[in-house]
């Protein structure tokens, strides 16, 4: 029987392929373009998955093409982009999977932080504001400064800016005002304190707390994911505070089956949401929690696709059974066309068994360098804590530099 992937994160095919094939099933890739996983499919034997070739934004051909599957017997997705459309199809064909109503109010980010502040898990509320300069003057009079702007169905940290005073408002308004959002533009209060993931997975209001991940970003005012680590060490009580404030969050947020990436501040008066994405964590998130966790986490994923209770949330794990990874995306310095990389050959010298996973290829054109698409590669170091680990991948990772031409 087939278990098919309405398009994917850029990594996690194999380990889903694995799963898959552990359950009894083969896993399918829905894909409108195969080069996203270019990587993965290079790497993975050719007979590990099938790969279905389809327009993924045509409704009417994603039916067809999965009605040609032989024996479908779940269907998943692990992006923000298409959630809502598998959650349609699956509930449609009659198979296991979240209500598309929730999954469609955990794709706004906005409902999410207005039914949070009305349960008092938010200290602020989100406001609807019309990009452009008419909308400084609300921005000022309900949000205040530092404030964050952001699109409530964006993507891959995609227009989000903080202003931390009026001319960085204003310029961040015009900049809004620019861009093709997927939703609508709305100001929340800024959260002072470092930011973290929680990697959590539920299933009916159960929810598991897998790990905390450490993520830093870039200074500048539009925001750039730069360096990741994972499992984060917690003081004694401090973990089993966070995984039931993620509960909780998640519970009133209506996620109560799956996975869920979690990203938080820790301020100084605890855990404030930043932003939910009901999906593994992307990069190289998922692949580090195998790892650290000694276990293909993907398993959970086949088993709620199936409709059955993710065993994974009652298996014992310890964190301090594997190493730690940190990992660190790798960016175009300016627009243009990639050519390849200088340093790739020095990476072995250094400590922590590093790696290199490209995301781009040479010869693809880079026109965006400020968020996550001009990232064209991530290196990954392991170590016995998460703070070594991202030291020794941050090391490593300044060597890589990636040679860019101007495009002609």
């Amino acid at each position: 029987m087939t278990i098919a992937a309405l398009e994917s994160l850029s990594f996690g095919l194999g380990r889903m392929a694995e799963a898959a094939e552990e359950s009894g099933h083969r896993l399918c890739l829905l894909t409108g373009d195969r080069s996203v996983y270019r990587h993965e499919l290079a790497t993975l034997p050719a007979d590990a998955l099938d790969v279905v070739d389809v327009d993924t934004d045509d409704p009417e051909a994603v039916r067809r093409a999965l009605a040609a599957l032989r024996s479908l017997a779940g269907l998943i997705n692990t992006t923000d982009t298409w959630s809502v459309p598998a959650a349609e199809l699956a509930a449609e064909l009659g198979l296991p999977g979240p209500a598309p109503a929730a999954v469609r109010v955990l794709r706004d980010k906005r409902r999410v932080r207005e039914a949070l502040h009305a349960e008092g898990l938010s200290r602020s509320t989100a406001v609807a504001v019309p990009p452009g300069p008419e909308g400084a003057e609300e921005v000022l009079r309900t949000v205040g400064l530092p404030a964050v702007l952001k699109d409530s169905s964006g993507t891959s940290s995609r227009s989000v800016w903080i202003a931390h005073d009026e001319e960085a408002l204003h310029r961040a308004l015009a900049e809004a005002a620019q861009q093709p959002l997927k939703g609508e533009l709305f100001a929340e209060a800024f959260l002072a304190g470092p930011l973290y993931s929680a990697e959590t997975l539920s299933w009916e209001g159960t929810t598991r707390l897998l790990g905390v991940l450490s993520r830093q970003t870039s200074r500048s005012a539009v925001v750039r994911e730069e360096v990741a680590a994972f499992p984060v060490a917690l003081p004694d009580g401090e973990r089993a505070a966070i995984e039931a404030w993620v509960g909780r969050v998640l519970e009133v947020a209506g996620h109560r089956r799956g996975f869920a990436h979690v990203e938080f501040i820790l301020t100084a008066e605890g855990p404030e949401l930043v932003e939910i994405n009901r999906r593994i964590g992307g990069a190289l998130v998922g692949e580090v929690l195998c790892r650290s966790l000694g276990t293909n986490v993907y398993t959970a994923m086949m088993d709620e696709a199936l409709g059955r209770r993710p065993a994974l949330l009652d298996a014992p794990l310890d964190e301090a059974q594997g190493p730690a990874y940190g990992f660190v995306l790798v960016y175009a310095d300016r627009p243009g066309v990639l050519k390849g990389w200088h340093g790739l050959g020095e990476l072995a010298a250094f400590p922590g068994s590093v790696e290199w996973f490209p995301v781009r290829e040479p010869g693809e054109h880079l026109p965006h360098v400020g968020d996550q698409r001009g990232c064209t590669g991530m290196v990954l170091a392991q170590a016995p804590t998460a703070e070594l680990a991202q030291h020794r991948a941050w090391s490593a990772a300044v060597r890589v530099r990636p040679v860019i031409a101007d495009t002609a």
